[in-house]
């Protein structure tokens, strides 16, 4: 196939009638970067723009890769799909071959592209060390979407078989290593990490750092080998992976092993087309990022500078920066690499940046050391011991969003304050406006203070969007909020948290009132704590919220009825066509046949569409409003109770078998989960808030990407917080390790009531985490140290809510005046609604389209081909 003189489709060149055509080969982290950063500058729109990706998935955050493991799908880790709207994507296909003179990129599949400008974004690939038995089953990289696949795979596997945990060996201890072996640890395989020179990440931290990294690894349960070479992989009888051999003689049996012994740039297509390379690998640029020919470009981890490649993120987002700028026209240079870093591996901070080994001549060390606590903090200074040079911090990394701005800059402080433990304030002072904040982004602290004083940025949200720091690993975070509210302060200017022009108060010093107050209706509520008016659409559905926390108030009370969003106010949620749904509670997601039966037969009845949902329950769609009372009269008589999939509440606790059924288990995981969610059920909040509750480390209930999330352990459970998928997919963070149940119940109680008592309107939990005070530390000294002396009150309201509750639709069934409500006509309150038409499709109804109901009107507004509702009864009609 050769796609030479194919058609571009490009909204870029839609607006211009002609265009340079740009190939970028590559579509990784650097590769999207790049393209984001082109189509946001002036002169790109001249660019019609095809992307070559040899792997199958669309860029995806290879830096959160470990987090596959624990995510529901590839897609989590997906990058935003906006760079890519309009641009031609040739995915799956690897580019092969490239003719300078023609200029054009043939890929594997056949496929021929002509160029006016090439941009080579291939990155690295794993190296591999001449060890007999590489090739052998169950022998991984760990570099790309498909490696950590087949890890998984191999792991359920191979323990399947085995019946018994696996053991597994990481041959290499750099960063990626130690990446890798806290991803098997998650997955419950025994760990060992084998590194070849005297220490683990031995690129970023000294002798006496990468001691205490030893230490603090193998406190958590994962052995370390330093100075062992691997000289030979044994093999069992079926070719599979079954131990390693050392220089020394020495073996060690594993099931799973993964080598991470560093990477190579993928330059092979430039040495084919002539372009000049490194002598140590990569595609020599200039300061511009262009090749030795005038044409091609080269951006990330294939391209070398002054015969360096860098293996690291942040100099392949400058790089893409710095192209994206030249392409349009622009002049920008590449700045140098930073290659500071940061990881965080099963609880264990370890940070890298600048000069850390204490190269520059009459550099100074201050140290600071606490083998006993497991931490090691230097800093390194200039001969005068007033500029910082670099740093390496392991065990606590707290200070290094702060440190590392001020590289080449003078402390203004006595350097040791900056090493003290993490509960004591390190020196503060005025960053300087060259200090790069983001080094992910090359966002620098003047970037930052004019988005605010210049381009009226109020929070960090706005900063993040304007300038983009923050916006890829988050480190820079706290940071970025500091500055942001520096300069609000300097200004004289605050932001306000008012919930509306009605209510000068915040959501949560609203809560506080009404709380303290006690009043119960809006109108009093409004009168004692507003500045007039009559309310609005903001402030009503959050007082009506408020004080269903508080006391479990019917939303259809008297007055509360008027408070209610559409969906609470008939307690059914609006589908596209104006019919409802109706979601029965199903704790945990266990049902017996007889509630299946039941609910199948009121889906018969009522002709309605079901559909199971990601939350372990089953949707009945298609309901007309006076069909809901008749079709929650079967449900609770038959037990059920309504699921709150209408409320910003409890919606579900997804579940795994856990120790019941599985093997693998370890927990019971569905009793647990549904005591959680016949404990919570009801409970409103500023926000829907979901859990899960996994019964072993392979995570089936996906409970790190839920709001509350539970994982069980040998020793009792792990408690995750501030995870959620949506629009902005988190990750939870880890609150609390091996907690019995009881513990783990009431750490839950105090976590869900001070989110519902102190987060903003809409809130959900992970922003809410991220803005608390102290983060998820802070959160942590609340709620299990109770450290704002809260923690009785909380216990008492859990209290409350779990006695007072009592199912809002059997409420209704047994009260005449709310069930007046449902009517679709005053005047006829039992008649149906003629405007919904609906089609047959593979064995049940759906809304008829525009198109549908066009072509086929018959009597009473009815489509051809649609079940048609007439009264009471059911009628199929066909064309």
């Amino acid at each position: 196939m050769t796609e030479t003189d194919a058609p571009y489709r490009s909204d870029m060149a839609s607006s211009v009638s002609t265009s340079s055509h740009l190939v970028v080969v590559g579509a990784g982290m650097v590769a999207h970067r790049f393209l984001e950063s082109l189509r946001a500058r002036e002169g790109a729109e001249r660019l019609t723009i095809t992307v070559i990706g040899e792997e199958d998935a669309a860029p995806y955050d290879r830096v959160g890769l470990t987090s596959f493991f624990s995510a529901a799908s590839a897609d989590e880790l997906s990058l935003s799909p906006e760079p890519l709207d309009g641009i031609r994507f040739l995915r799956g296909e690897r580019a092969v071959r490239i003719d300078r003179e023609a200029r054009t990129v043939t890929t594997d599949a056949g496929s021929t592209v002509r160029y006016d400008e090439l941009v080579l974004a291939t990155g690295s690939y794993a190296a591999e060390l001449a060890v007999e038995g590489y090739r052998l089953a169950g022998v991984f990289v760990y570099r790309t979407l498909d490696d950590v696949r087949g890890i998984r795979e191999w792991i359920a596997q191979r323990s399947q078989a085995l019946g018994r945990p696996l053991r597994g060996a990481v041959i290499g201890g750099g960063l990626l290593g130690l990446e890798a072996a806290g991803a098997l640890d998650g997955l419950g395989v025994g760990v060992t990490i084998v590194q070849s020179s005297n220490r683990l990440l031995s690129a970023q931290v000294d002798d006496a750092g990468g001691e205490a990294l030893r230490r603090l690894i193998e406190q958590r349960g994962l052995d370390v080998r330093t100075n062992s070479r691997t000289t030979e992989l044994a093999a069992d009888a079926a070719g599979r992976v079954a131990g390693l051999r050392f220089d020394d003689l020495s073996t060690l049996d594993a099931d799973i092993v993964i080598f991470s012994v560093g990477v190579r740039p993928r330059d092979e297509l430039a040495r084919a087309a002539g372009l000049e390379v490194a002598p140590r690998g990569g595609v020599v640029i200039d300061d511009g990022c262009r090749t030795s020919d005038p044409a091609i470009w080269a951006i990330g981890e294939v391209a070398a500078v002054d015969g360096q490649c860098f293996g690291l993120v942040a100099p392949g987002y400058s790089m893409a920066e710095v192209a994206a700028d030249r392409l349009a026209g622009g002049d920008a240079v590449f700045p140098g690499a930073d290659l500071s870093t940061k990881l965080k591996l099963s609880g264990v901070e370890v940070a890298s940046f600048g000069d850390a080994f204490g190269a520059t001549p009459g550099s100074l060390d201050v140290v600071y050391a606490d083998p006993i606590a497991g931490v090691y903090k230097k800093l390194v200074l200039s001969d005068d011991a007033k500029t910082l040079l670099g740093g390496i911090l392991v065990g606590d990394a707290s200070n290094y969003s702060s440190l590392r701005p001020l590289l080449g800059a003078e402390l203004g402080a006595d350097p040791s304050a900056y090493l003290l433990p993490s509960d004591v304030e390190a020196p503060t002072g005025e960053l300087p406006d060259a200090a790069v904040v983001c080094s992910c982004n090359n966002v620098a602290a003047h970037s930052i203070r004019s988005a605010v004083t210049e381009e009226g940025c109020t929070d960090v949200a706005g900063v993040k969007a304007c300038t983009r720091a923050g916006a890829a690993c988050g480190s820079c975070v706290p940071l970025v909020k500091k500055l942001v509210n520096a300069e609000l302060a300097k200004a004289g200017r605050t932001v306000s948290t008012a919930l509306c022009e009605h209510f000068p108060l915040s959501r949560a010093q609203l809560f506080d009132a009404v709380r303290i107050t006690g009043l119960r209706s809006f109108s009093e509520i409004l009168e004692r704590h507003g500045s007039g008016g009559r309310g609005c659409d903001l402030c009503k559905p959050a007082v009506a919220s408020i004080l269903a926390s508080l006391g479990n108030v019917h939303p259809l009370d008297g007055e509360n009825a008027t408070l209610q969003d559409t969906n609470d106010h008939v307690m059914a949620n609006l589908q596209r066509d104006g019919s409802y749904s109706v979601v029965p509670r199903i704790p945990g997601g266990e049902i017996t046949p007889e509630g299946l039966v039941v609910i199948g037969e009121v889906a018969r009845d009522f002709g309605l569409y079901t559909k199971i949902t990601g939350g372990q329950r089953i949707d009945l769609f298609g309901a007309r409003l006076e069909q809901l009372p008749d079709i929650w009269r079967r449900l609770v008589d038959a037990g059920f109770e309504s699921g709150h999939a209408y409320g910003k509440s409890l919606r579900t606790v997804k579940s795994c078998v856990g120790s019941t059924w599985c093997r693998y288990g370890v927990q019971d995981s569905v009793k647990l989960a549904i005591d959680l969610e016949l404990r919570y059920r009801g409970l409103r909040s500023p926000h829907k808030f979901k859990m899960g509750v996994s019964g072993c480390a392979r995570e089936c209930a996906e409970a790190r990407g839920k709001d509350v999330g539970v994982i069980a352990t040998e020793k009792g459970w792990n408690l995750y917080v501030g995870g959620n998928g949506g629009f902005t997919p988190r990750h939870a963070q880890l609150l609390a390790e091996d907690l019995d149940t009881e513990t783990l119940i009431r750490t839950i109680d105090r976590f869900v009531l001070y989110y519902v008592r102190t987060a903003d309107r809409l809130q959900r939990t992970a922003p809410w985490v991220e803005e608390l005070e102290g983060g998820i530390d802070g959160l942590r000294d609340v709620v299990l140290n109770d450290s704002l002396g809260i923690a009785e009150d909380l216990d008492e309201a859990m209290a409350r809510h779990v006695d007072t509750y009592r199912d809002e639709w059997k409420a209704t069934l047994e009260d005449p005046e709310k069930l007046a409500r449902f009517a679709s006509f005053v005047n006829a309150p039992r008649t149906p609604d003629p405007s919904l038409a609906y089609v047959e499709e593979r064995g049940q109804r759906r809304p008829a389209t525009d198109a549908e109901r066009s072509s086929g009107i018959s009597n009473g507004g009815v489509a051809s081909g649609a079940i048609t509702i007439a009264g009471p009864t059911l009628e199929v009609v066909r064309s």
